[in-house]
């Protein structure tokens, strides 16, 4: 894809929120929403249909494991009542190798069971994350402006880590356990039916407790992934700025942020650990009040005749089968509510509508000239605050228009709407005449490019970082390119060359060799539209002279928008744009504006007599009068 990781995002939040501070986690008491059980649910089904061969096979082989688990039980009141009550020593051998049986049954069903199922929920693991990442990726750039990429990462990995009680042993297990539990229940209706109706009283008790304890449970279990996505979020922002924080001495605020937030999730799991341990003591009460019931009644009933010693023994053994199930709800249920609360989070992301899906109906957007044109647009991203305000005008095919103003003038934010990552309020964006939106926009972005001031770069080697503008490039083009952009001066400096690994966000190179590859994979890319956003900012006088052939060649013949601080680079622009407070107060060529005396000639002049100043005393402050757009080093007036 044409487009290279953005800056614009970044930047538009700063021009409404202004320069970034460092901000707490979301407090405790946030608005939470509320478990969407339905969408839980429906995720579920899908995942189960899409996986139902193999959780029938594994039901099937549960169930013949179960089976082959009743069988010693079984036998206990023949070997009592038959071969110690009455001697009969032959039924010794056919008893022997029928538990032995039935163990080798369940030793080779449990094996089957841990592959089929096992398999079975990493498979489902896999798929759903590469489903969910599939979707944030095309989700629309707002959300990312206002989702932490430590939530989004929690989505793709942990939540979907939760299937596997789904599709694996858990609610297989589960199932299992209940017939069981069915089977056992009538037996023991067989051998003792007053006793097993009080017992199952009990049980049905214990059940109703557990229900409500599962009920209480599960928004406990969702508000731990949303707290932990959060802590998350923080932690790998801290983690990737860490020179800021260093910078700033700010590695202790840092610390109180995360212990913060590290303590709601403490507490958030200490009050699920009181809730699951609440369950498992009432099991182990459920469990001595059967005892009671049995020795009291079971006792009387084999004095008195109605049982014998075997019937008490095998009771004894499927009281055991019955309870064990409803007693394995207290972990097996928890597992599974876990798996829903994150099925519910993954439901929320796969329920929003992705920048394809609302571009299917979409005519095909075919060979552009490049012509993009502004009527009268508005845009805002809080209701009632406008960032820009009627805007209008004309970037003819092939022209240059440069945008300059003060910080907060709406620069990014236009430069944001012509590469389609908002949408105006009101008014309309043309290209070739051809509303914006009603364009797909993967067609639209595969004919821009963008080499931004904050240049991002993969941790990979040089070569794939210029070659990710057009998958399948040859190193031929790639090296082309990097030639164009004065890239192998410093490439064939490294011992490996084009393999060279830049590490993450390219922290391995420094911030002219970053930008300078940035050029070369916009030339690579060749695209119809193209953004350059303070292009030579990261470079020194030498090094920008060197490369204003390649962003020569770069701009030849495209549409190119410049966002310009140093307002020497940008005489040759075919217009320039002066913003203030979202509007465009004056337009024209540099010489026109500067004859006209106005704002920009304010910000001309300005600029021009500090870089004067610093050129004849370079050790002098520079002072609040100077806007930001200044750059540390003086250069020569130069033409893009």
């Amino acid at each position: 894809m044409a487009l290279m990781r953005s800056g614009a995002p970044r930047m538009a939040r700063a021009e409404r929120s202004g320069a970034g501070r460092g901000l707490p986690l979301p407090a405790e008491g946030d608005k939470k929403k509320p478990f969407n059980t339905s969408a839980a649910w429906r995720e579920a089904r899908e995942l189960l249909y899409a996986h139902r061969r193999r959780l029938l096979l594994g039901l099937a082989l549960m169930l013949v494991s179960r089976l082959a688990g009743i069988v010693l039980p079984a036998l206990s009141k023949v070997v009592i009542d038959e071969v110690i009550g009455k001697a009969r020593a032959e039924l010794l051998l056919p008893i022997a190798l029928a538990a032995g049986a039935a163990t080798l049954v369940q030793a080779v069903t449990s094996f089957s069971l841990s592959q089929i199922l096992g398999v079975a929920a990493q498979r489902a693991i896999t798929d759903m994350r590469i489903r969910v990442q599939a979707k944030v990726m095309r989700l629309p750039v707002r959300y990312f402006d206002s989702t932490q990429s430590g939530v989004l990462l929690s989505r793709i990995m942990s939540d979907a880590e939760g299937i596997r009680n789904l599709v694996g042993t858990g609610l297989v297990s589960l199932a299992g356990g209940i017939v069981t539990a069915a089977i056992s229940l009538l037996v023991l209706l067989y051998i003792n039916w007053r006793l097993t109706l009080v017992t199952a009283a009990v049980l049905a008790l214990f059940g109703g407790g557990m229900a409500y304890a599962f009920k209480r449970l599960r928004p406990l279990f969702r508000e731990r992934g949303r707290i932990q996505a959060q802590v998350t979020g923080r932690l790998t922002e801290a983690l990737g700025g860490i020179r800021i924080v260093k910078s700033y001495t700010a590695e202790k605020r840092e610390e109180i942020v995360f212990t913060k937030g590290a303590h709601r999730l403490f507490r958030n799991i200490a009050q699920s650990m009181t809730g699951v341990s609440a369950t498992t003591a009432g099991s182990t009460v459920i469990v001595g009040v059967i005892g009671v019931v049995m020795i009291w009644m079971g006792g009387g009933d084999i004095l008195a005749g109605r049982m014998t010693l075997g019937d008490f023994i095998m009771y004894v053994f499927f009281i055991g089968l019955l309870a064990a199930p409803l007693i394995s709800i207290a972990s097996i249920g928890t597992q599974i509510t876990e798996a829903f609360a994150g099925l519910d989070r993954i439901r929320e992301i796969l329920d929003m509508q992705t920048e394809d899906e609302a571009d299917a109906d979409k005519a095909p957007l075919g060979p552009i000239q490049g012509d993009i044109r502004f009527e009268d647009v508005w845009f805002e991203y809080d209701a009632g605050r406008p960032v820009l305000k009627g805007v209008s005008f004309e970037a003819s095919p092939g022209s240059t228009t440069a945008l300059v103003g003060s910080s907060g003038s709406g620069k990014s934010t236009l430069i944001g709407l012509v590469m389609a990552f908002h949408r105006p309020l009101r008014g309309r964006i043309l290209v070739d005449g051809r509303d914006l939106g009603a364009i797909p926009l993967h067609d639209y972005r595969e004919r821009l490019a963008s080499v931004l001031q904050e240049n991002f770069l993969f941790d990979g080697t040089i070569a794939e970082n210029i070659g990710y503008a057009k998958p399948g490039a040859t190193l031929e083009e790639i090296k082309h390119a990097a030639r164009v952009a004065h890239c192998e001066e410093f490439i064939l400096r490294f011992p490996d060359g084009y393999d060279t690994v830049v590490g993450e966000r390219g922290i391995k190179l420094s911030g002219g060799q970053r930008q300078r590859v940035s050029i070369a994979r916009a030339i690579l890319a060749q695209p119809k539209v193209l953004i350059l956003d303070e292009a030579t900012s990261s470079l020194d006088s030498e090094s920008e002279e060197m490369i204003q052939d390649g962003l020569r060649t770069l701009r030849s013949g495209r549409t190119t928008f410049v966002i310009a601080h140093r307002l020497s680079t940008i005489r040759s622009a075919d217009q320039i744009l002066v913003m203030e407070g979202g509007e465009i107060v004056e337009r024209g060529t540099h010489d026109e504006l500067l004859a006209a005396n106005g704002r920009y000639r304010q910000l001309y002049d300005k600029q021009y007599k500090l870089e004067t100043n610093r050129f004849i005393n370079p050790g002098e402050d520079w002072t609040p009068e100077a806007p930001t757009m200044v750059m540390p080093k003086p250069a020569a007036p130069t033409r893009l």
